[in-house]
């Protein structure tokens, strides 16, 4: 999942993240506007110290303090014992929910209203895993320890509770994989909107 080589200090991954954001959002105007106006940026800068600070012994409780500051600020709520890789973007932020277990990996992309929750009462892995590339629209729901496969898109107000293959994208109650016009592999864009599937 999110690597641990070669990881850049605390001012490379801001400008990182707001380089990410900018390519992902044709709203955004410059950095500092983005740095200003941006929960989603807000609550994955928050989420890092909130898991710093979960890491350490006797952190478990002030993490979550953080962590429900972060929800009372920005309308994210991140567990801080989940994964998140770099460059993750939430586009308009209010709503998302993201559980202890899952794991995200790079250039992930969520919107508003998307749950990564969990299907157990048990303190096991419950949570799902994006891989690298996935990007899960507005509203959807992906539920348990499924792993969604790199690139994959999950369509607005999907809910899915199956393994998903990478390159897949998956619309409907319940998520169904739905063909792909093929393109070359180079051309695929990630960063479509997946409810142009729906």
């Amino acid at each position: 999942m999110p690597k641990s080589v070669g990881k850049p200090g605390w001012r490379a991954r801001l400008v990182e993240d707001l380089d990410a954001a900018g390519r992902r959002d044709p709203a955004a105007r410059s950095r500092l506007e983005l740095l200003l106006c941006y929960p989603g940026l807000h609550a994955v800068w928050m989420h890092r110290l909130a898991h710093r600070v979960w890491l350490r012994s006797g952190g478990r409780v002030p993490a979550r303090l953080l962590s429900q500051l972060n929800r009372w600020l920005t309308g994210v709520e991140i567990h801080p014992g989940a994964v998140i890789g770099r460059r993750l973007f939430i586009d308009h932020a209010m709503g998302v929910v993201i559980g202890e277990t899952a794991e995200i990996g790079d250039d992930v992309m969520l919107y508003h209203g998307v749950t990564l929750g969990g299907r157990s009462m048990q303190r096991v892995k419950r949570h799902p895993t994006l891989e690298d590339g996935v990007t899960v629209g507005a509203g959807a729901t992906v539920l348990g320890p499924v792993t969604i496969g790199a690139c994959a898109q999950i369509g607005a107000n999907a809910v899915v509770v199956k393994d998903v293959a990478p390159r897949s994208v998956v619309v409907g109650v319940p998520g169904r994989a739905r063909p792909v016009p093929s393109a070359p592999a180079d051309t695929y864009d990630v960063w479509a909107d997946p409810a142009i599937y729906i």
